[in-house]
């Protein structure tokens, strides 16, 4: 029988950007030229909201560029250069308002509004991202999990039932769906991905170990679980030869 995509598959880890770039206009109280924004910025800025998001639910009120560099082990001096981008957000010796940053760097990342997921592969991985809670409290809502296997069909993974790939293109158009999570083998993807463009498919966040050649207009964020893992062991490996040496 022909693997379905719920079968384990190999996945890597390594955030890429490949090809987006990000152009941005704020809300209409603070009016900043559109301009394109670095990779390595828009990298940054999740951080930025989660550890915000730490300090308003700790009650804190203002927070300093120095405060934030002490908790984020980011200069003080490349937290100003990065709000600068979008206009600021502060003033000089007064610091920022946590709520109002938080806020504001939400909106950036586009967590002021609903996103509609689907997912592609009801294996152990898309099986795990389903039901992490956390992602609804952001504004990532799932719709639907797609897989290929027909021994899967029907099975309900939180309150979705996994359906089959056949009813992928008119579930997309129906619920307006706007982002689509890969988690299946790497010579599945290309086709699928293809299927998604034609599909009308905003974003892909792709867990397959394969790079996909997509329209400009689609977004591609590729996360390869393995590549964090080898930085890792780099890392542990250096800082052993470094203690070495001393």
């Amino acid at each position: 029988m022909e693997p379905g995509f719920g079968e384990p598959i190999d996945i890597f880890f390594g955030l890429r950007y490949d090809k987006k770039r990000l152009y941005m206009k704020l809300s209409e109280d603070r009016k900043v030229e559109s301009k394109e924004i670095s990779q390595a910025v828009i990298s940054r800025l999740p951080r930025y909201f989660r550890y915000l998001g730490e300090l308003k639910d700790e009650g804190i009120e203002r927070v300093s560029s120095q405060e934030l560099s002490d908790i984020m082990k980011v200069t003080a001096s490349q937290i100003r250069q990065d709000f600068n981008n979008f206009g600021g957000f502060g003033q000089q010796g007064y610091g920022y308002k946590v709520e109002y940053l938080y806020e504001e760097i939400g909106k950036i990342l586009g967590l002021d509004k609903e996103h509609r997921l689907i997912i592609i592969g009801a294996g152990n991985l898309g099986q795990a991202l389903a039901n992490y809670m956390n992602f609804e409290r952001r504004g990532f809502i799932f719709r639907g999990i797609f897989d290929n296997n027909p021994s899967l069909y029907g099975k309900r993974i939180r309150d979705m039932a996994v359906r089959p790939m056949e009813e992928l293109a008119d579930f997309v158009k129906e619920n307006n769906i706007d982002i689509a999570v890969l988690t299946i083998p790497k010579n599945s993807a290309v086709a699928v991905a293809e299927q998604l463009v034609r599909d009308g498919i905003k974003g892909i966040w792709n867990f397959a170990h394969v790079d996909l050649n997509v329209p400009e207009s689609i977004q591609v964020e590729n996360v390869h679980l393995s590549d964090s893992l080898m930085k890792l062991t780099y890392n542990i490996i250096s800082y052993e030869q470094d203690g070495r040496k001393l």
